[in-house]
């Protein structure tokens, strides 16, 4: 699989695997996708959940798998040639069931839109973001979210978060995060943690606009600022983007960005080194990041 796009820095761009379940198309950014394979049979496991089908073992590596029809409300056109998207995040490896792929779009994050608010109230919505190409649009989905809402563990790992040795509550700390569910998490661990001067915004963009917006007051830039801890996919800005444009910047390039997302590996750390970035962690070890702010920020 093609993925030189992981060494560009700061393009602000991403390859979306396009898939149909049912007659709908949706999407899944192909940094999260190992291999695509031919559906094939399960050992179901007992007392799961409904959309669990269970798991197989591809060369000896057990895989959980979701069906996505389940957790849509679809039906395979073709069930005899259905497919497994076997996705790599959050240091889990799981098959996505669906109807069929119609192949990779190159596509820029400015022009994937967050889902407009009457399609759920945000907690519950798996829709992270609206792709629009010229004659179609396509969901993106929260894949994070779906396997959490299965396995609550698989969420966060919260063990080692303490709260700071001295005084944090008056740090500044900017989040960016587009799943409301995650950035709820976040915010609310940074809070436990003695961290209460939290802004948190849902894609790039703002998050760059608000922290550009500091840069006339004066002064030390981290009396204003103390650090930003930002996801990689985003609607309108990629973290990686926003990690360059305030490393770029001459007055507000001392503020510590760290990135915290399902997708770092070792392709995405040379990237994020690119671009930057003060630190990089893997969702779901919370602890490790807080852990590290304490110690530094």
């Amino acid at each position: 699989m093609d993925t030189n796009i992981l060494l560009e820095s700061g393009t602000n761009e991403l390859e979306v695997l396009e898939f149909m379940v049912g007659e709908q198309s949706f999407g899944i950014n192909i940094a999260k996708v190992t291999e695509i394979m031919n559906y094939q049979k399960m050992v179901p496991v007992p007392d799961s959940h409904p959309a669990f089908e269970g798991v197989f073992t591809p060369r000896d590596k057990v895989i959980s798998v979701i069906n996505l029809h389940t957790i849509l409300h679809k039906e395979s056109p073709d069930p005899e040639h259905d497919l497994l998207i076997i996705c790599h995040f959050n240091t889990k490896d799981v098959g996505f069931h669906v109807s069929s792929v119609k192949g990779i779009q190159r596509i820029s994050w400015e022009d994937i839109e967050k889902p407009p608010a009457m399609s759920g109230d945000g907690a519950h919505n798996i829709a992270t973001g609206i792709a629009k190409f010229k004659d179609r649009i396509v969901l993106i989905l929260d894949f994070e979210k779906i396997v959490s809402d299965m396995d609550p563990t698989a969420a966060f790992d919260t063990s080692g978060v303490t709260a700071a040795e001295t005084d944090k509550s008056t740090k500044h700390i900017v989040i960016a995060e587009d799943s409301p569910f995650l950035n709820t998490l976040i915010v609310n661990t940074l809070h436990d943690a003695g961290y209460k001067n939290v802004v948190h915004f849902d894609n790039g963009k703002d998050a760059w606009d608000y922290v550009s917006g500091h840069k006339d007051i004066g002064g030390n830039i981290l009396d204003q600022i103390s650090c930003v801890i930002s996801d990689i996919e985003m609607p309108k800005m990629d973290g990686h983007r926003l990690t360059k444009q305030i490393k770029d910047d001459p007055v507000l390039n001392a503020i510590p960005v760290y990135l915290f997302s399902s997708l770092i590996n070792d392709q995405m750390r040379i990237k994020g080194q690119s671009v930057g970035a003060d630190g990089q962690f893997s969702k779901p070890q919370i602890g490790q990041l807080i852990q590290y702010i304490n110690e530094h920020v």
